[in-house]
């Protein structure tokens, strides 16, 4: 009995120490991930905290990465600055484009920024099956290159939304998602959609 007890307290010591390094670890790569989207948007943020004059053509290379979208729009936004984001981003396709994106670039994700990525489908769901409420999901497809751990699968779908009727472009969404699977004709946009959409949105409310 006592060699069992000695046994059992040594394996609660074990996965003490692994969920505290897993833990440790998981802190460390989300202050690192803070920091680089940041970084990114710093000089914007000093130019708008300094109340230097500001055209769209200053934001526009923000506005055009991908990376920096969302980040950029909700920096104006704090700022009351919004008018200065340039009108041909302002679209929910661009914006779920950039919450995907940045969604991918965890290390418990894709671990990179996509090398390449296409909107496919706008997909919308009767969300209570009385054809009065609707969600929509933005549908894309992206691929990692070498050396990438992902880019043995090719193209790959990723899902971002929900999206309402009365939805902004700039809306949270969400149930972002991709399960990183290979695309195949099997699969199809709003197959995927409606995967995200009964095993990620539902489950969440």
């Amino acid at each position: 009995m006592t060699v069992f007890l000695i046994i059992l307290g040594a394996l609660f010591v074990l996965l003490l120490s692994f969920a505290g390094y897993r833990y440790l670890k998981v802190y460390a790569y989300h202050r690192k991930m803070v920091k680089l989207r940041y970084d990114r948007i710093a000089v914007l943020h000093e130019q708008l905290k300094n109340g230097k004059e500001l055209d769209s053509h200053d934001v526009l290379p923000y506005a055009a990465n991908k990376m920096t979208r969302i980040m950029a729009y909700e920096l104006l936004h704090s700022y009351d600055r919004k008018h200065l984001f340039p009108q041909q981003y302002l679209t929910r396709v661009l914006a779920a484009e950039s919450h995907l994106a940045n969604w991918l670039e965890f290390p418990t994700e894709l671990d990179a920024i996509p090398d390449e990525m296409e909107h496919l489908q706008t997909v919308t769901i009767d969300f209570d099956g009385k054809n009065e409420h609707f969600v929509h999901y933005e549908v894309f497809r992206f691929k990692a290159h070498a050396p990438n751990r992902a880019s043995k699968f090719g193209w790959m779908l990723g899902v971002a939304g929900p999206y309402f009727d009365e939805s902004e472009p700039y809306d949270n969404a969400s149930d972002t998602f991709s399960r990183m699977i290979s695309q195949t004709d099997d699969i199809s946009p709003e197959q995927e959609a409606i995967w995200v959409h009964e095993n990620i949105s539902k489950r969440r409310r």
